[in-house]
């Protein structure tokens, strides 16, 4: 098992496959997809370790984020443009406070169509790029916590505990239209997985430098090996 940070605009299966060339391991899986806008803990499983992978994806998410009120986009987050933006000069951080609060325990979410979400064997962020929308189903999702942690109107920065198949993105769109002026994602950082932080993840470049200082020791203790061999 393996704690790593992931890059912002990295694919959650860009670092399976950077970790797989550089360690040279053929079966690699992560525990739980982040957007490739997001960044934080991603937990990679190994070998036998793959069989824990839905153990890990179980486990309570905590993240920290920042969202712009005034404006909505097609995808929730800041990868599509800005539309329907509105006046926001009356809202107040009690309204946003109150609004947050309401979210807290367990809610309904409907998937945004820029999510990997299959419906009838197809993934909607494909269908969401060809300008298509389908009807989707709600999904029952538990907030544990949804903290406001400060407001610069536009900007305000949150810090979201909540389980398994919790679409932050979602959490702000929605956050937004009970503020009646619309909101979507600028920042998101993963910063723990159950009892597993952030603060103790493997940056992509830390593991290739270790795997590249492995490489270089085997690589000495081969060629030493091989002077020692009888001629």
């Amino acid at each position: 098992m393996l704690l790593v940070d992931k890059p912002q605009k990295w694919t959650s299966f860009d670092v399976v496959k950077k970790v797989r060339g550089t360690l040279r391991v053929k079966k690699v899986g992560h525990a739980g997809t982040l957007d490739p806008l997001a960044t934080g803990l991603l937990i990679l499983c190994s070998g036998k370790m793959t069989k824990k992978i839905d153990a890990y994806q179980a486990q309570m998410k905590a993240y920290s984020g920042t969202m712009q009120l005034g404006a909505v986009t097609a995808s929730y987050d800041a990868d599509t443009p800005p539309e329907s933006e509105k006046d926001i000069s009356g809202i107040s951080t009690d309204a946003i406070l109150g609004e947050a609060a309401s979210f807290v325990g367990e809610i309904e979410q409907l998937p945004p169509m820029y999510s990997a979400v299959k419906v009838e064997g197809q993934r909607l962020y494909k269908l969401a790029r060809k300008g298509k929308e389908i009807e989707r189903k709600l999904r029952t999702v538990t907030v544990h916590r949804f903290t406001i942690d400060d407001v610069t109107l536009p900007a305000v920065d949150f810090t979201v505990e909540c389980s398994k198949g919790t679409y932050v993105r979602t959490l702000a769109h929605d956050l937004g239209q009970r503020l009646q002026c619309g909101a979507y994602l600028t920042a998101l950082r993963r910063t723990a997985i159950g009892e597993h932080q952030v603060s103790d993840a493997w940056t992509i470049d830390q593991i290739s430098e270790r795997a590249a200082l492995l490489n270089a020791a085997s690589s000495g203790k081969e060629s030493a090996g091989d002077r020692r061999q009888p001629s």
